[in-house]
């Protein structure tokens, strides 16, 4: 019997085959939405989130071993979650008058601060603007400005007390005179660095004063006024902790002036994780806006 004759055609189908098995081989299938949206929390987590709860963990670690021993002054935080327990889990309830559960103690802060810091905003951006744009107007404001930023912002609560014979006022008067520096000082040179070549469109396009403040002056000098922004309302959760140690009523500053008068220490430290927590609120809100603003521009 004669031998099978392969042909030229089944020749190159038997060599090609294998070649055809490799690129199915070598050409992994693409990952499914799912799969790249999980990796993407999987990366976030591993570079953002665990960090610092890797470091809080040791740092809790340590602080309990440490507190933990006899004739501690400070209590561990197994202790603070104990003896705060009623506050951590109805931070809501109001028995009338000063006992009050954290969250009404951080509102009433918060809406001073809030008082207080968009006046600031208001009187800042627009002194700053003027010191940017006028030589005099900074020869005659700026070492006035530099001396008033370094006074105190508690020196200040004397003289708002006398002047406005009211605590609510007067805690409102420390926010804004604290906050307001660095927001007229980064406003200033965000004015002053605005290139030249800007103002030269300005005057060929025929832009009046008003297109010119809000088209070039301002979108320009953002990234300098968020900068000043952030500092500003960090000022203002710090200076309005420390006014209400003395001013009284319902805020945060008082719950924490009074845990000390009360020896509560468990207290006291809760109080601190709250203003720690908010005051990061505030820095991140202030930021999210600059970068919305800004397009990226500004620092986050």
């Amino acid at each position: 019997m004669s031998a099978p004759v392969l042909k030229l055609d089944d020749a190159r189908a038997t060599k090609a085959a294998p070649a055809a098995e490799v690129v199915a081989f070598r050409a992994p299938k693409a990952p499914s939405p799912i799969a790249k949206r999980a990796r993407r929390v999987f990366d976030w987590a591993a570079t953002t989130l665990i960090p610092p709860l890797v470091v809080l963990a040791l740092l809790l670690l340590f602080w309990e071993l440490i507190c933990s021993r006899p004739g501690s002054a400070l209590p561990p935080p197994s202790q603070v979650v104990t003896d705060t327990w009623e506050l951590i889990v109805d931070p809501f309830y109001d028995r009338g008058g000063l006992d009050k559960g954290l969250f009404w103690h951080l509102l009433a802060s918060l809406q001073r601060v809030a008082v207080g810091y968009a006046i600031a905003v208001v009187v800042g951006v627009a002194l700053g603007v003027l010191v940017g744009q006028s030589t005099w107007a900074m020869r005659g404001l700026d070492p006035i400005f530099q001396i008033l930023r370094t006074v105190p912002p508690l020196a200040w609560l004397p003289l708002s007390l006398a002047a406005f014979r009211d605590g609510q006022p007067s805690a409102i008067f420390v926010i804004f005179i604290t906050s307001v520096w660095p927001i007229i000082i980064n406003t200033a040179v965000g004015i002053r660095n605005i290139p030249t070549d800007y103002s030269n469109v300005a005057k060929v396009i025929r832009l009046n004063g008003f297109e010119y403040f809000t088209k070039i002056m301002i979108p320009a000098a953002a990234p300098y006024i968020f900068t000043g922004l952030r500092i500003g309302v960090g000022l203002s959760w710090l200076a309005i902790v420390a006014a209400e140690m003395l001013i009284g009523g319902v805020g945060i500053g008082f719950f924490i002036w009074d845990a000390w008068n009360s020896s509560n220490i468990s207290d006291i430290i809760l109080a601190l994780v709250y203003v720690g927590v908010v005051g990061f609120i505030l820095d991140r809100i202030v930021a999210f806006i600059a970068n919305a603003v800004t397009r990226g521009t500004a620092t986050a």
